[in-house]
């Protein structure tokens, strides 16, 4: 690689920053209660019925702490709740609330919108092209 161009990894965290950037203006613009970019990559990583922190901190690549703090965050703005799990009695899920629900509609929404306008501005076919690359399995990280 050539010493003047940047890494791959640089560019992925440039382009998640501006998609972090812009979903952050666009719901603050919409009056959602701010939320850390630990906060939304675990509302993405939520399923539908409800997740274990653990599960949540493997899925972000994060401790269990970390996660937990997230969690506690977004049960402290109403976002989340925690509930008992149907399959463990000594386990718990987490799940987004009425108003969670609400407010993971409208970050979709915001993404959508988004990802258009990076559509517009790079290409329809660079777009398809980041997702086609980003979707194709890239196998076991090498060791």
């Amino acid at each position: 690689m050539p010493s003047d161009q940047r890494d791959l990894t640089q560019l992925l965290g440039e382009a998640r920053r501006w998609f972090e950037e812009g979903l952050s203006a666009a719901m603050a613009a919409a009056g959602e209660a701010p939320v850390s970019p630990t906060q939304v990559q675990l509302c993405s990583v939520l399923d539908d019925e409800g997740t274990t922190v653990s599960e949540l901190a493997r899925r972000m690549g994060v401790t269990r702490q970390t996660a937990h703090q997230a969690v506690h965050g977004l049960v402290a703005a109403g976002i989340l709740e925690q509930v008992p799990d149907p399959a463990s009695a000594r386990q718990r899920l987490i799940r987004r609330t009425p108003e969670g629900e609400r407010a993971h509609r409208r970050a979709r929404a915001a993404i959508a919108r988004l990802e258009e306008q990076l559509a517009e501005r790079i290409g329809e076919e660079l777009t398809g092209a980041l997702r086609t690359a980003l979707e194709t399995p890239w196998g076991p990280v090498p060791r």
